[in-house]
C-alpha cells in the first residue's frame, strides 16, 4: 500500500511529488500528461526564474524534474474510479491496474470551457489562448478579441490593457455580467469596443488567426473582425467527479479546501485549480501543493 497518492501531472502535481519523494513518502503519482493547461501556451512570461519559456519545454521540465527524483513512483494513466476502503481508498486505473493507498491528494486542475466553432482547435496556441494573464504580454500593439461577458472576460480586457492596441470584446447577451467596479473600468477605456449579442461563429486564418466571425444577434448578420489574437474567456470545469463522493464542491465543481492545510475530507487533500484557490495560476498551485506535501508529511509521522 502506498501512503500517498498524487492525482495529476501538472504544476501543482509536480511539485507535491517532488516534496514527497524528498520527505521519504512512499508515493505514486498518476497522470496520463504532464505540464497542466499551460502545455499549449506558446510563451509563459509569468514563471517565476525564467523570462520565457514555452508550455511545451515547461511540461517536458516539469516531467524530467519529477522523473530524475528518487522513492516516487510514476503511472502514466488516469484514474477512473476511486473507492474507500479500510484505511485508505482504491484506485482504479484505465488499464484495470489498481492501486492501495492511504491518502489522496488531487491535483487533477482544470480544463478550460471550449467554444466549439471551426478554427477554434486549428488555431490553438496559434492566435486562440485562454489564459491572458499568461499571455497578454505576446500581443503587444496588437487587435485582439475576447470572447465572455463575465468576470473571467472583463478581467482578460484588464491584462490586456497594458499591451493590446484595440481590444473587442464579444458578449452573448445585451449586457455584462461581471464586477460593476471592472465593468466600469471596460467601459472607460478607448481602446475596448464592446459587441453585444455577438455569437462567435468561426475563428480564421492561415499559420495565425488573422480574424475572427461572429453573428450579431439583433440582425442575423454574420460580420467578421481583422484580429491577431482571440481571447477565450468563458470559465473551466475543474476535474474533480472522481471524488465527489468524497469531498464537498463549489457551485462551480471545485473541490473546497481548508486554505491552511490544503485538506478537503478524511484523507483527501487537493491543490492547485482543482480547488476553490481565488486564483487560478502555475506559481500559486505550485505552493499550495508545497504546503500540502508538508501538511501530510506532518499527519502522518504526528498525527496531526
Amino acid at each position: 500500500m502506498y501512503d500517498l497518492a498524487i492525482i495529476g501531472g501538472g504544476p501543482a502535481g509536480v511539485a507535491a511529488g517532488v516534496y514527497a519523494a524528498r520527505k521519504k513518502i512512499k508515493t505514486v503519482l498518476i497522470t496520463d500528461a504532464w505540464g497542466g493547461q499551460s502545455n499549449v501556451s506558446e510563451n509563459i512570461q509569468n514563471w517565476i526564474g525564467t523570462k520565457s519559456i514555452s508550455g511545451y519545454a515547461l511540461a517536458k521540465n516539469l516531467e524530467e524534474h519529477l522523473r530524475d527524483q528518487e522513492d516516487i513512483d510514476i503511472k502514466q494513466s488516469r484514474v477512473l474510479k476511486v473507492e474507500k476502503k479500510d484505511g485508505g481508498f482504491m484506485l482504479t486505473l484505465t488499464e484495470g491496474e489498481t492501486l492501495e493507498v492511504r491518502l489522496l491528494l488531487v491535483t487533477s486542475g482544470s480544463r478550460r470551457k471550449k467554444l466549439g466553432v471551426p478554427g477554434e482547435a486549428h488555431f490553438e496556441a496559434k492566435g486562440v489562448v485562454y489564459c491572458s494573464t499568461c499571455d497578454a504580454p505576446i500581443f503587444k500593439n496588437k487587435t485582439v478579441a475576447v470572447v465572455g461577458g463575465g468576470n473571467a472576460g472583463l478581467e482578460a480586457v484588464l491584462d490586456l490593457f497594458p499591451y493590446a492596441s484595440k481590444i473587442y470584446l464579444l458578449i452573448r447577451s445585451n449586457a455584462m455580467k461581471g464586477d460593476p467596479v471592472t465593468q466600469e473600468k471596460v467601459k472607460q477605456s478607448d481602446k475596448t469596443e464592446v459587441l453585444y449579442g455577438a455569437l462567435t461563429q468561426e475563428i480564421k486564418g492561415e499559420v495565425f488567426v488573422k480574424s475572427l466571425v461572429y453573428k450579431d444577434a439583433a440582425t442575423g448578420e454574420n460580420k467578421e473582425l481583422a484580429v491577431d489574437g482571440v481571447f477565450i474567456e468563458i470559465g473551466s470545469i475543474p476535474n474533480s467527479d472522481f471524488v465527489k463522493e468524497f469531498v464537498t464542491l463549489s457551485p462551480l465543481g471545485e473541490i473546497i479546501v481548508d486554505h491552511k492545510t490544503q485538506r478537503a475530507g478524511t484523507g483527501i487533500w487537493a491543490a492547485g485549480d482543482v480547488t476553490d484557490v481565488l486564483y487560478k495560476q502555475n506559481n500559486i498551485s505550485m505552493g499550495d501543493a508545497v504546503k500540502t506535501v508538508l501538511n501530510i508529511y506532518e499527519f502522518l509521522h504526528k498525527g496531526v
